[in-house]
């Protein structure tokens, strides 16, 4: 039966074993494609795994960059050349980042101050002499004098055969906000040592301040019940009332000052002649003058001016500074006085030939419970208060003075 089922026509003897020969070759073929596919169809879904792996560090990488405001860069090192990959900084005052850029090209944008020491940096870490780099700078804005500030880290990416850096790998992001937090610290930080000087000086000023004229009044007080002679009764009463003023005039220093700056915004302004205003305050301190060793005098060019203003501040002004005058001239002359200038505004000011001011004490003469001389009577809030208050009506106060030959003081106000 199987030879029935072999049986061909042909006289070739070697057909059938070729037949099987072919067939099993063919059966094998089949086999090794089989298996073939099978593998390459896993190695190509190992890959799309791997390739969505990488879509998804991708999507999340750039997703951190965008959310931390970050751009990417490296540098080759052998060129020296900067390529930002990518930049999610944001863009205020015109920041551009191109993508290419010589090292050289970008020190010449940053502050002068902060590009000799970044480019110093950046040598070190592609020297290999470092394995990291970070700096924080001032970047040009354009042609202007704008600046904003940068922070930038970097490291060591790749190695030539020699071992040295071939590409350094970094970040950089702006700090503006991170630099105005620390400028605001700073700043509570010096008002808070500020608080703490003017209550040091404060207690120290008003404990001698109050204590010498309310010594007074109260030694006086006790002698006054047992002195009979109506004259020295009467100069008993009379140091009383010189050191009740005093003593009232130390009160209303402090709480001029206590409302300064709670008043500063609220001006009341009223249109007014202030040249009988002046007068009216040149008249009560002639009286305190003997008017032979020292003498008052005023200096009005116009009868009348015109100021619109808060008449009460600018009273408190002139009295301090009238005040200041009496206090340090014990002879020679105090004269009040006024001049128009350019631009709509008025300068009044105090000349005295008293002892002068030395240069070093110019500008801090102005600041609370400063005195020169600690051994005058004074809180050394009547200049504060000045300034204050010229400040708030829109002017400014200063002093010229020589030590030795007497003081001008000024203020220069709007005169709307």
């Amino acid at each position: 039966m199987y030879n029935l089922l072999l049986y061909t026509q042909t006289d070739t003897n070697t057909l059938v074993p070729v037949l099987w020969i072919g067939g099993a070759l063919l059966f094998l073929w089949l086999f090794f494609m089989i298996f073939v596919q099978r593998r390459t169809g896993r190695k190509l879904q190992r890959e799309l795994v791997e390739l969505e792996r990488a879509r998804r560090n991708n999507v999340e990488s750039e997703f951190v960059l965008k959310a931390m405001k970050l751009s990417t860069w490296h540098i080759d090192v052998p060129t020296m050349k900067l390529y930002v990959d990518a930049d999610y900084r944001e863009k205020k005052g015109g920041l551009l980042s191109p993508h290419e850029s010589l090292i050289e090209d970008l020190i010449q944008v940053l502050d002068k101050a902060d590009g000799q020491r970044v480019r110093m940096s950046l040598d070190k870490v592609c020297l290999g002499q470092t394995p990291a780099y970070h700096e924080v700078y001032r970047v040009k804005l354009g042609k202007g004098a704008m600046t904003y500030w940068e922070e930038s880290f970097g490291t060591i990416a790749a190695r030539d055969m020699e071992g040295k850096p071939s590409r350094i790998v970094g970040t950089s992001m702006r700090i503006d906000n991170q630099k105005q937090m620390e400028a605001d610290l700073i700043a509570a930080r010096n008002k808070a040592e500020e608080s703490d000087r003017l209550k040091t000086a404060f207690l120290a000023n008003m404990g001698h301040e109050i204590r010498t004229p309310l010594n007074a009044i109260v030694g006086f007080s006790d002698l006054l019940p047992v002195v009979e002679n109506e004259e020295e009764r009467n100069q008993i009463i009379a140091e009383i009332q010189k050191n009740n003023h005093k003593l009232l005039g130390i009160i209303d220093g402090l709480v001029s000052m206590s409302k300064v700056e709670s008043e500063a915004k609220s001006l009341v302004k009223q249109q007014t002649n202030i040249v009988p205003i002046l007068q009216e305050i040149a008249d009560y301190y002639s009286q305190m003058v003997d008017g032979t060793t020292l003498v008052l005098a005023t200096q009005f060019p116009y009868p009348e001016i015109m100021m619109t203003t808060d008449v009460a501040k600018l009273k408190e002004i002139v009295n301090n500074l009238m005040q200041n005058a009496v206090k340090f001239t014990q002879q020679g002359s105090i004269t009040l006085g006024f001049d128009l200038l350019q631009g709509e505004k008025l300068q009044l000011w105090v000349l005295d030939t008293g002892k002068g001011i030395a240069d070093e004490h110019q500008q801090r003469i102005f600041e609370r419970f400063f005195k020169v001389d600690e051994y005058v009577p004074g809180t050394g809030l009547g200049l504060s208060v000045a300034k204050s208050h010229a400040e708030s009506l829109g002017g400014s106060i200063g002093v010229d003075s020589v030590l030795g030959s007497g003081s001008r003081f000024w203020v220069e106000l709007p005169l709307s």
